[in-house]
């Protein structure tokens, strides 16, 4: 567990199936999305994939690929490129909302993830609207 952050625990909780297994949800929405689905580099489905999976992982407590292959998040910065605005995080926020119900998280790890969510998706927010 990283310190007191209950978010430390998460990979404990789901394991790392589950977790790649609810990025793999999500993705497959977001590649039929009219919103944000054109803000993806159509070419890197399985990179924008696995970054993810390897971030949440990271995050929620487990191993940390993503910092030994990508270093600091700098999530903000990363996605400075993208025009996120109010309509691209609820999009996000929804379709992530429906792969945690799919991939049936337990009620305890989605209640601690939904509100990481909302969060990491409003400070990606770049664009007024």
């Amino acid at each position: 567990m990283r310190g007191m952050d209950p978010l430390g625990t998460l990979y404990e909780m789901t394991g790392e199936q589950r977790l790649r297994g609810l990025v793999a949800a999500f993705y497959r929405r977001v590649r039929t999305d009219d919103l944000i689905g054109p803000l993806y580099p159509p070419d890197d489905w399985e990179g924008a994939e696995k970054r993810l999976a390897d971030f949440l992982i990271y995050r929620f407590g487990g191993p940390q690929t993503y910092i030994e292959e990508r270093g600091h998040p700098r999530l903000r910065g990363r996605h400075m490129p993208f025009a996120i605005g109010t309509a691209q995080r609820d999009r996000w926020v929804e379709l992530m909302d429906a792969a945690l119900k799919e991939t049936v998280m337990p009620a305890q790890a989605a209640e601690l993830m939904r509100p990481f969510f909302a969060q990491v998706a409003d400070f990606m927010r770049n664009r007024e609207g």
